[in-house]
């Protein structure tokens, strides 16, 4: 198979339209800020800095949890990813998991990390699943006189004779517009 097989084309635009459609019903982009945000504070309580001959340790005495924050960023923005109908969880969890890395993780990995995971948890709240795309009239189907189907009110399917409310409220039906406790 060569780098020039046309099906390869087409297996590659198949691959992106499903990541796209996959990518667009859940809040990807959350949880893509916030898994950013847990690696600089996870990472910089263990980073040693060489300027020269110098080392530079930016370790605290947080850096366990420091460590256990930036995991937990990482794990929410998996889990905004896979699991969507959770997002308002895993969105608040994150701020507030941003905000308890500014006096634990070197302020929050040097506000880098905090405004990601931040952004990110803002997002997922935030977020909601678009509706459906509704099916659009075909112009083949037109009602009498060439009205639009839906302009002419169609006739009741039901039986002749048979009222029509089904709340049991209509006056008809004896309950004068009053409903029943009952």
């Amino acid at each position: 198979m060569s780098a020039e097989t046309p099906a390869a084309t087409g297996q590659f635009n198949r691959r992106r339209l499903q990541f796209r459609a996959w990518r667009g019903t859940r809040p990807f982009w959350a949880g893509l800020f916030v898994m950013i945000g847990g690696v600089p504070i996870m990472y910089f309580p263990y980073a040693n800095l060489q300027i020269g001959h110098l080392t530079l340790a930016m370790s605290t005495t947080a850096g366990a949890g420091s460590l256990i924050i930036g995991v937990l960023l990482i794990v929410l923005g998996f889990t905004l990813w896979f699991q969507k109908h959770i997002q308002i969880f895993a969105g608040v969890a994150a701020i507030l998991l941003a905000l308890v890395s500014i006096p634990v993780s070197n302020f929050g990995g040097f506000v880098v990390g905090f405004l990601f995971a931040l952004i990110g948890g803002a997002m997922a709240v935030s977020w909601a699943p678009g509706a459906p795309p509704e099916p659009e009239a075909t112009k083949d189907h037109e009602g009498a006189g060439g009205a639009p189907s839906g302009a002419i009110p169609e006739a009741d399917q039901g039986t002749v004779g048979e009222p029509n409310d089904l709340s049991g409220t209509s006056p008809a039906n004896g309950a004068n517009g009053r409903h029943s406790a009952g």
